[in-house]
């Protein structure tokens, strides 16, 4: 299933992308796509529901984030060996775990703010890992039981912010607008090998990052068992897992957004986003 949420900030409904590419609403049945909904048993509730006796959804209805009520946001940081050595960094022996702020959080077409004073804001395609099932001490050979599905994620970063004002890296990855999420959620049995989808974004129609997620240093399954050494994983929790090469940070010279430019990235079988950027004045 391609899971959606569909309406202005705050009041999105729940729907679903029909095998016709019609947008259907699931109002009817769910109060939205997160929480209990995201379990096994609430996907398996909703596989059972006949798309075409849906409500059609118009088309030109604004996509929210695909998931709701985020509770926690936990992001992989350097998780790409090519990425690491563009910043300058030794490839992790353990995940580094960073955490973005759920205010952070908007839909994959809205326009991503440069926050005010920043001269270095920047873009990171990602995999994002919804967590349905709960569970803590998650054995790696049970982890993919424990994922609701996939989704694509802009990991929008301040580098000036998040390497050089001191602390950890949250101030640089958490102000609003810095986690673009969706257009879907795709659930986990439509996703055959989440280590073997293309990814990629573009600045005005250049392309910066193309890439893959064979290459990440510590896959899905991996992830989601250390994640879960530390803190409890909740159903509608987000892992994003890390972008492959091609950042502004790691250009030569840096190549920073700035306002009126416009962000497009996609990951394989998850759809594409589109960010203008504007400033956050």
């Amino acid at each position: 299933m391609k899971l959606v949420r569909i309406g202005q900030p705050g009041q999105e409904k729940p729907g679903l992308v029909h095998t016709d590419g019609t947008l259907r609403d699931l109002s009817g049945i769910v109060s939205d796509i997160a929480g209990e909904t995201l379990t096994p048993q609430g996907l398996d509730a909703l596989r059972k529901v006949d798309p075409a006796s849906l409500p059609v959804i118009g088309e030109a209805a604004r996509y929210g984030p695909c998931v709701g009520q985020v509770g926690k946001f936990i992001c992989i940081g350097l998780n790409y060996a090519d990425h690491a050595a563009e910043a300058g960094q030794p490839v992790p022996k353990e995940p580094i775990i960073f955490m973005k702020a759920t205010s952070a959080i908007c839909g994959p077409n809205d326009t991503v703010l440069i926050p005010r004073d920043s001269q270095k804001t920047d873009w990171e395609v990602e995999l994002g890992v919804v967590i349905g099932k709960p569970g803590k001490y998650i054995a790696e050979k049970d982890a993919r039981a424990h994922v609701a599905g996939y989704c694509v994620i802009n990991d929008v970063s301040e580098r000036e912010f998040q390497i050089e004002r001191g602390g950890t890296w949250d101030k640089g990855k958490g102000c609003d607008t810095f986690g673009p999420i969706g257009p879907w959620l795709v659930t986990a049995d439509e996703i055959a090998d989440p280590q073997n989808l293309g990814m990629w974004l573009e600045v005005d129609g250049k392309r910066y990052q193309d890439g893959s997620t064979r290459t990440m240093v510590f896959g899905v399954d991996a992830l989601v068992s250390y994640v879960s050494r530390f803190m409890s994983l909740q159903a509608g929790d987000i892992i994003s897992t890390g972008t492959p090469p091609g950042v502004g940070m790691g250009m030569k010279p840096p190549v920073y957004l700035r306002p009126g430019q416009t962000m497009r990235l996609g990951i394989e079988g998850l759809g594409e986003q589109s960010q203008p950027v504007a400033a956050d004045n």
